[in-house]
């Protein structure tokens, strides 16, 4: 499955709001691995959301916007909307599909 990297407007990225539905695909669509798993994608994502991260680097993959995926992942990630296991999974799963791979430093949140 391919899902377009989407432009984010900036309201998007403080409130999330009625545009996840075009952000994220359908839960049901997400594979298994990225709902109930244990993979690098999934362990960004979690790792971004409870402790932060820093010093990121993403390794896009050919014709990805590296900034425009990453905005489109942070509207996701900072929405109030969907459910923590919906976001979880669309998060690592466009992650997967818009980069080759991702290093960081896990922040120290309490």
């Amino acid at each position: 499955m391919k899902f377009p990297v989407k432009e984010i407007k900036d309201i998007d990225l403080v409130f999330g709001g009625g545009a996840m539905k075009k952000l994220m695909p359908p839960y049901s669509s997400i594979p298994e691995e990225f709902r109930d798993g244990s993979n690098k994608w999934l362990t960004f994502q979690r790792d971004w959301f409870f402790s932060g991260i820093k010093n990121l680097k993403l390794s896009p993959k050919e014709g990805i916007d590296s900034a425009k995926a990453f905005r489109h992942l942070r509207a996701i990630q900072s929405s109030f909307e969907p459910k923590h296991e919906h976001k979880e999974a669309a998060v690592a799963y466009l992650a997967s599909l818009w980069f080759d791979d991702v290093s960081y430093d896990k922040g120290e949140r309490s």
